[in-house]
């Protein structure tokens, strides 16, 4: 399996999910489940099925996250240099036109659009990264190239 990216941050978010998981909602639907048993028939049980199916769920998720952590590299932004654009850092660009927009390049595994949180290996993510403040960075599309301004790196 290749090898994700996470930041420190995103790290500690998955391993909160985790502990959660594996600790209060694995305790609760165990108690789901021993209630529905009681009830007798399983096969007509309605409340064991809808259990079960959680837990199929709730396991799958555990093993993801786990594979997840085991399988990612965490890279402390602060490590990384500010003057140009790399892991971790927030940039903000200027679109001509347009007003500034602030993004923070993270790994795939941490990308949120709606947070304006991309992913190093996206369009706009790979054309900015190792670029300093004050370039113009061009980034392809699908609709034809944007040309953002660099203003600031944090």
């Amino acid at each position: 399996m290749e090898k994700r990216i996470l930041t420190p941050e995103g790290a500690k978010k998955i391993r909160g999910e985790l502990e959660q998981l594996k600790g209060p909602a694995r305790t609760a639907l165990a108690a789901r489940l021993r209630a529905a048993i009681q009830q007798g028939d399983l096969s007509e049980n309605a409340d064991y099925t809808s259990a079960k199916e959680e837990q199929s769920f709730l396991e799958g998720r555990i093993l993801e996250l786990e594979a997840l952590i085991k399988d990612s590299d965490i890279v402390d932004p602060s490590s990384t240099p500010r003057d140009v654009v790399s892991l971790g850092c927030r940039v903000t660009v200027l679109e001509e036109g347009s007003d500034s927009e602030v993004f923070q390049i993270v790994g795939s595994t941490e990308a949120d659009t709606r947070a304006r949180r991309i992913s190093l290996e996206s369009p706009i993510g790979k054309a900015l990264l190792g670029h300093r403040v004050g370039e113009s960075v061009d980034v392809p599309t699908p609709s034809g190239k944007i040309a953002f301004k660099i203003q600031k790196i944090e």
